[in-house]
């Protein structure tokens, strides 16, 4: 028997289970803890600068308090301070690094991408920077984007310091994210959320729980530096009859074209600032002049905006401000996001889409809170595509649980309209405009469903052991080769190793081959097998690894039982995209049809039959 078959044989096969997590996450959730307290301390700073930059520039104080800008009295010096804040960060973006332009989250997600997870400590110094400036000189952002950011920064940079592979500096990059967002808002549960559904990508124990564990590091130093209970304490329950679901529904769907609205202004917007004839160093400050203007007609929609979520849940703001504020808000944030200035999408998200169920409150019954709290999840949910991490982050938020089975509704159908409407969420479509595709639909891999048994054909085309070299040659010139490769087998059909059609050429080079049989040339040589009671995502891997395109499958004794090939995987993905694509119905109200009229869907494993067919 083939001495490396004889060595993999006494390894028997993984066992199978529904995880594949090892003791490593142990490690990785140690790192975490460090990775979330630190990413805490960021959110604190972070917090921290803002306030100190807005009092400083609109006051003339030196607090750490942050400081509501609603009751500034406009003059010249309410444009004057964001236009200064843009043309700071224009210099920081072009001589600093150009990746602390945006909202942070796509950045994010590119640095997982394509990045390997690694962020640089520039970014990791200049983003919480950039971005104080941003909102501190009266830019309608939230903190939480460049909390994620910088926090996520803080875990590469941590992570690069080990030897640690891509994923696993990806979960320490989403743990610093997680724990960042969680320090801003006191939202553990949502911010894990948020990282499962924009930064995973997976939803593996490996990298769940070293984010989990990040959350809650954080959650739990957090009374100490920033403050314990809900952000915005709320609590109100409608009571409504049974029909208010259609109620909930109906403010999701609006918000949900609100946030297909909002997206595509964005990035037409955008577009606007890609055809001015000035370097983009420049745009943040063109964005700060029409952040200026806005504040002028509407201070209350200048800055971080804590305030106005408030106000918004208390019900106490007149309807003329609440319009007001929803257009304001609206113009200067999509024109301060797309001139690539820093900050969040996050808090302005909450503040326009609360104004929203706000003036749609004076038609429905209730009060006007709730249902701005409504809006407000169901904007966030259907812009971020994450309707989870909506209704859970509202109830954190308010600590308004009884509100959660209509947060849930409402945020389900904002996510409904946003699908169907755009291809591509605020999130993504940066993404793919720098060229990358990204799929955000999570699904179970066939290959992982299906064991080798199931795909291998078992009537095998071999050449044997004893069979010379001349003979070898002889008959893969001859007509009845139909393969590229061949097992070789001994007279008990144990496996000998593999012999392809590109081993002919060195053979046809030698002299002469003095007898030697395809025993004496192949029983040195690497060989790649599988087993009956493997899954075939393993087999792939080892295919793929060392390049091979047809595998024998061999049982506990080395012997040949069957054979994969590449055109019985593809065989695995063709059922998999049937399973999706096509219809048939197999109970009928009326006449059944004739047998010759039924779809083929119902033999859906019809492929099987194929990949039974020997491949001779």
């Amino acid at each position: 028997m083939h001495q490396s078959l004889k060595k993999s044989l006494r390894s028997p096969v993984l066992a199978l289970g529904d995880f594949t997590t090892d003791r490593r996450v142990l490690l990785l959730i140690l790192m975490a803890v460090v990775v979330g307290s630190v990413g805490l301390v960021g959110a604190w700073a972070l917090l921290r600068l803002i306030a100190l930059v807005t009092n400083l520039l609109w006051f003339g104080k030196f607090s750490w308090v942050l400081t509501s800008l609603a009751p500034l009295h406009p003059t010249w010096i309410t444009v004057l301070i964001p236009t200064v804040g843009g043309v700071i960060i224009g210099l920081m973006a072009r001589f600093g690094s150009e990746k602390i332009r945006g909202h942070g989250i796509p950045e994010a997600i590119e640095a997982i991408l394509i990045g390997g997870s690694r962020m640089s400590p520039t970014v990791a110094a200049l983003k919480p920077l950039s971005s104080a400036i941003s909102i501190g000189t009266g830019g309608p952002f939230g903190a939480e984007g460049p909390i994620i950011m910088t926090g996520g920064a803080f875990g590469s940079l941590f992570a690069q310091f080990f030897h640690l592979t891509a994923v696993e500096r990806k979960t320490l990059l989403v743990a610093g994210a997680a724990a960042g967002m969680t320090g801003v808002f006191g939202t553990p549960i949502a911010s894990v959320l948020l990282a499962v559904e924009l930064l995973l990508f997976e939803w593996k124990p490996r990298s769940l729980l070293p984010v989990i564990a990040a959350s809650l590091i954080a959650a739990t130093w957090r009374p100490f530096l920033i403050g314990s209970g809900p952000l915005f304490p709320f609590a109100n329950d409608p009571s409504l009859p049974w029909w208010g679901i259609g109620l909930y529904v109906g403010v999701g769907i609006v918000a949900g074209l609100q946030s297909s609205i909002l997206t595509g202004l964005l990035y037409r917007a955008e577009d606007l600032f890609e055809m001015l004839p000035v370097h983009w160093m420049w745009w943040p400050a063109i964005g700060g002049v029409v952040v200026g203007i806005g504040g002028m007609i509407d201070p209350a929609s200048l800055g971080v905006g804590y305030d106005q979520i408030g106000a918004l849940l208390s019900g106490h703001m007149a309807m003329s401000d609440v319009s007001r504020l929803l257009w304001v808000k609206a113009v200067i944030w999509i024109v301060a996001l797309a001139s690539g200035t820093s900050g969040g999408v996050l808090a302005p998200l909450l503040i326009l889409g609360g104004a929203l169920g706000a003036l749609e409150a004076t038609f429905l019954p209730g009060n006007v809170g709730f249902w701005a709290l409504i809006g407000m999840a169901a904007t966030m949910g259907g812009t971020m595509r994450s309707p989870l991490t909506g209704a859970l982050f509202a109830v954190e938020l308010t600590g308004d649980v009884h509100a959660l089975p209509a947060l849930f509704a409402a945020t389900a159908a904002a996510h409904a309209v946003t699908v169907l409407i755009l291809k591509r969420s605020i999130l993504t479509e940066k993404i793919a405009r720098h060229g990358n595709h990204l799929s955000r639909e999570y699904s179970i891999d066939p290959f992982e469903l299906m064991r080798v048994s199931e795909v291998m054909i078992t009537e095998v085309d071999t050449l044997p052991s004893r069979m010379t070299i001349d003979d070898a040659i002889a008959f893969f010139n001859g007509p009845e080769r139909r393969h590229s490769s061949y097992p070789v087998v001994d007279a008990n059909r144990h496996v000998i190793g593999m012999v392809a059609h590109s081993d002919l050429l060195n053979w046809v080079r030698e002299p002469s081959h003095g007898g030697s049989t395809l025993y004496d040339v192949v029983s040195d040589t690497s060989l790649t097998v599988g087993y009956p009671e493997e899954m075939i995502l393993s087999l792939v891997d080892r295919m793929m690894t060392n390049d091979v395109g047809r595998a024998p499958i061999v049982d506990s004794t080395g012997k040949l039982v069957g054979l994969v090939a590449r055109k019985d995987i593809l065989h695995v993905r063709a059922q998999a995209r049937a399973l999706e694509k096509q219809r048939d119905v197999f109970l009928w109200l009326g006449k059944r049809r004739k047998d010759g009229q039924e779809s083929g869907a119902a033999n859906l494993k019809k492929p099987d039959a194929d990949v039974q067919k020997p491949h001779g």
